[in-house]
């Protein structure tokens, strides 16, 4: 009883504190702009970090050479976003001025498809699975989330190390009398296994959200369908996907601007190779502005807007769908 006492009375006295600070915002802002003194700092770091960066972006997209100061970089207005989109034949690629933009893009634009399409689907039977009574469900759950808890670095280690020449998996093949596989250096198998550690390592977040709109779903109504004689297929397409919809909405969005952003992963994967099989946009962005030996910060940030124009697009889409399926509802 004491030491609650005391901790309450440490807490007023702390907030008491505060009191002069809120009484004077109150008498010079008025109570209606009391909160902008709560969001004030937030708002700072946020504009600090998010929409000075855009700024100098901006900045460096309009300008061109290699230094790395923007007073030192001359005005080239847009210049590097001709260079980028300067094609002879915008149906073949090879002749652009640089087709490794182009390679990157349909690579991502190829990597995005498949990838997302895999991950909401598994993601799916897997959450229709894990709702279901099922032995040792809450073990199986976790066993799924886990790979979402490691870092992209460390998923990345670890099946570089299953894949490479002299891993475990040509070790295994070896050991059967097979010949090894080149997984990680022949262009067909290391784009699938971009995708697969991809859907490996993230599937368990996807499942998390679809198995908690799942256990939202009103039980009665499950038991009406089997009052009813309905087919599972039935309960599936008519109870099921049409109350999960907003769960799905989101999952294909998250799913595809995280796929578009894929780096880490490919990065130390295969490091975009081999050739140029596996580099994707945010690769050529990072290795246009920092990884080659001369630095075209504004041909990178050219980039780098191009991606956050995609994402942008893929941001409205989310809210049009989501708006969409809103008055769907209440049109129902």
């Amino acid at each position: 009883m004491t030491l609650t006492l005391l901790a309450s009375t440490a807490l007023a006295f702390f907030f008491n504190l505060f009191e002069p600070f809120f009484k004077f915002g109150q008498k010079h802002l008025g109570f209606s702009k009391l909160g902008w003194l709560f969001v004030g700092p937030n708002l700072l770091v946020f504009g600090l970090f998010t929409f000075l960066p855009i700024l100098i972006n901006l900045i460096y997209a309009m300008t061109g050479g290699v230094n790395l100061m923007p007073s030192e970089r001359p005005y080239v207005g847009g210049e590097n976003f001709g260079i980028l989109f300067e094609c002879r034949n915008y149906l073949d690629i090879t002749t652009c001025r640089k087709d490794i933009f182009w390679r990157a893009i349909l690579n991502t634009v190829q990597f995005s498809v498949i990838q997302v399409t895999l991950m909401v689907l598994l993601s799916l039977v897997t959450a229709l699975v894990l709702n279901r009574k099922i032995v040792g469900r809450g073990f199986w759950r976790g066993v799924f989330f886990y790979p979402v808890l490691l870092s992209p670095v460390v998923v990345a280690l670890i099946w570089k190390w299953l894949l490479q020449n002299e891993g475990a998996f040509n070790a295994g093949l070896v050991a059967m009398g097979s010949q090894p596989v080149e997984w990680l250096t022949t262009g067909s198998w290391a784009f699938f296994w971009t995708v697969f550690v991809s859907i490996w390592a993230h599937m368990g977040f996807y499942t998390l959200i679809l198995l908690a709109g799942l256990q939202a779903i009103p039980k009665d109504m499950y038991e009406a369908a089997e009052m009813d004689a309905a087919s599972p297929w039935r309960t599936l397409t008519r109870i099921t996907l049409p109350l999960l919809m907003p769960n799905l909405i989101v999952v294909l969005v998250l799913a595809m601007i995280r796929a578009v952003q894929i780096f880490d992963e490919v990065f130390v994967l295969t490091g975009g190779g081999p050739g140029s099989a596996t580099t994707f946009i945010v690769q050529f962005i990072y290795q246009t502005g920092f990884a080659e030996q001369i630095h075209l910060y504004g041909l990178a940030a050219a980039a780098s807007l191009v991606l956050a124009l995609g994402l942008m697009t893929l941001t409205l889409v989310q809210l049009k769908l989501t708006k969409a399926n809103e008055a769907g509802k209440r049109a129902r």
